[in-house]
């Protein structure tokens, strides 16, 4: 069995693993999906395990990580080519679609898919002001919750552009607005990887008392119970996409005691589980989670364009097995080669 220090360890990755499958299952439902499926109650479902128990844990882990850099200058570079990967992406995965565009064959616009801000650009965006915060706020607990505070009610009160440059649109999608294309904008969405920092600087300070309580058997059952109230009013902005993805500040507070039910769930679920397979291929796709994040929207991307909006049953649950068979094919050859070329220098 693994010891406390290696689940500790090994946890976070688990966490990943699990918030990137959420996330290829709902890619598939809002791509590949008949319409009747989509609205039916297992799409809700299905759309609700690809908002919260996804990006949010996410990028709440991936902050968590990110104050813990030494090297400002090393934190600055990783978040402007997570920044560019993230444009890569938006060419790769909408590549089929951009031809066909560029073929006459579908009339829309290219520039928001190719600028579409989606969860790269806020990931790179966000290591990048957290590695510049950082030295600005000195471990301050009281800054970094009110620099939360402020990046979660911030997108109800900041103007929109309404002007005749199109292009400060394509920049305002990255940072606020209602705008189509600005699915994960800095304004409310930065608050995650923040929430990750603060977590941090609390269990640096009351690392005891954190242990006492998540070993409790009392507290998950109560934060279930904390939750019930709340998750109807919840779940309904979780799965409706342009509610979710411009959510309002008291859904960051609910997905707070949300993510804290979940988190503690898994972290149980996965100490049980640690000597079982399934387990080990989530900590192994969680350690390379950018790359099969990156993988598996190049093969939805562009299948989707073919097949928008006509699978149904068995034929969705058939790709979701096949995209990831292929996705963790494709990502162990990447590996292979990457550490080839490593050896090879």
């Amino acid at each position: 069995m693994e010891t406390r220090s290696e689940n500790r360890l090994t946890y976070p990755d688990f966490l990943k693993g699990i918030a990137v499958l959420c996330m290829i299952q709902v890619h598939l439902m809002e791509l590949f999906a008949t319409d009747e499926i989509y609205g039916s109650a297992f799409g809700k479902v299905s759309l609700f395990l690809g908002a919260v128990p996804a990006a949010p844990v996410f990028m709440t882990v991936m902050g968590y990580f990110a104050v813990r850099a030494r090297q400002t200058g090393m934190a600055l570079l990783r978040g402007v080519k997570i920044f560019l990967l993230g444009l890569a992406l938006n060419i790769g995965l909408n590549a089929h679609l951009l031809l066909k565009i560029y073929q006459g064959d579908i009339a829309l616009n290219p520039y928001q898919y190719i600028f579409g801000a989606d969860i790269l650009f806020l990931a790179g965006i966000s290591i990048i002001v957290i590695a510049l915060l950082k030295k600005l706020f000195h471990g301050n607990l009281i800054m970094w919750l009110m620099f939360a505070l402020f990046l979660a009610s911030a997108n109800a009160w900041l103007p929109n552009y309404t002007g005749q440059n199109n292009w400060i649109y394509y920049v305002q999608a990255l940072f606020w607005g209602q705008l189509s294309w600005s699915f994960f904008p800095v304004f409310p969405w930065m608050v995650y990887p923040v929430l990750g920092v603060i977590f941090q600087l609390i269990e640096m300070k009351y690392s005891q008392q954190l242990n006492k309580v998540s070993s409790s058997n009392l507290t998950l059952p109560a934060l279930f119970i904390l939750n019930i109230p709340f998750f109807m009013k919840g779940f309904t902005v979780a799965t409706e996409l342009r509610a979710y993805y411009h959510h309002p500040a008291w859904f960051v507070v609910w997905a707070i005691l949300f993510m804290a039910f979940w988190m503690m769930l898994l972290n149980r679920l996965c100490k049980i589980t640690s000597d079982i397979r399934v387990n080990t291929y989530l900590v192994w796709v969680g350690k390379n989670v950018t790359v099969f994040y990156v993988i598996q929207w190049l093969i939805i991307g562009n299948i989707a364009t073919a097949l928008f909006r006509t699978q149904s049953w068995p034929m969705l649950f058939a790709w979701f097995i096949v995209i990831l068979i292929v996705t963790s094919a494709l990502t162990k050859m990447w590996l292979k080669m990457k550490n080839r070329s490593i050896s090879n220098r």
